[in-house]
């Protein structure tokens, strides 16, 4: 797993969860994860949560921390549980920054309102993730929490410590699944 936090900002739109996107504009042509800064306009006809279709709820925030995981030869329902374990460890980071947070399923919440929004799904080629915590709550539909609102400033930092944590737990799951021996009844 590589990992890459991109300097420039980037409107995420939900177009930019498909298949080689990492590849085709950062060179990372194998398992990754990326993460950079960017307004979030994600309209009815680009979201992959159904339900949210269903609900009428397109997602937008002014300014949030993206990450965008792509991981080949990995059923969705795997994906699922990736998903749930990185949400899992960005929980973890705030925490080990002294913010707590809780977590229900795939959402972050913070002083009951909602940090972050996360969605996997699967391509032709491979698995995705999308999960972005909101910077500053400025023009999300709802009332939201923010890493601004935490005190934290710097997201490059945290979100090379959440991309670390990540990659790591990923390595280390790969050798517990190699060292191994197999049993034979």
């Amino acid at each position: 797993m590589k990992s890459l936090f991109i300097d420039k900002e980037i409107k995420y739109t939900g177009k930019e969860l498909s298949p080689h996107w990492i590849y085709k504009n950062f060179h990372i042509g194998t398992d990754a994860i990326v993460s950079f800064v960017g307004e979030v306009d994600v309209k009815l006809d680009e979201m992959v949560d159904i339900e949210d279709v269903i609900n009428n709820e397109p997602i937008y925030s002014k300014k949030m921390l993206n990450f965008i995981i792509e991981c080949f030869e990995v059923p969705l329902g795997e994906m699922v549980w990736r998903q749930r374990l990185f949400v899992s460890i960005i929980k973890e980071v705030l925490e080990k920054r002294g913010v707590k947070t809780v977590r229900d399923g795939d959402d972050i919440f913070y002083n009951n309102k909602k940090l972050s929004v996360s969605i996997a799904t699967k391509s032709v080629t491979s698995s995705l993730i999308h999960t972005a915590l909101n910077i500053i709550p400025d023009g999300a539909p709802l009332e939201v929490s923010s890493l601004s609102e935490m005190g934290i400033d710097n997201v490059k930092s945290l979100a090379q410590d959440i991309m670390d944590a990540f990659c790591s737990e990923c390595k280390s799951i790969y050798m517990a699944k190699c060292k191994v021996r197999g049993v034979i009844e």
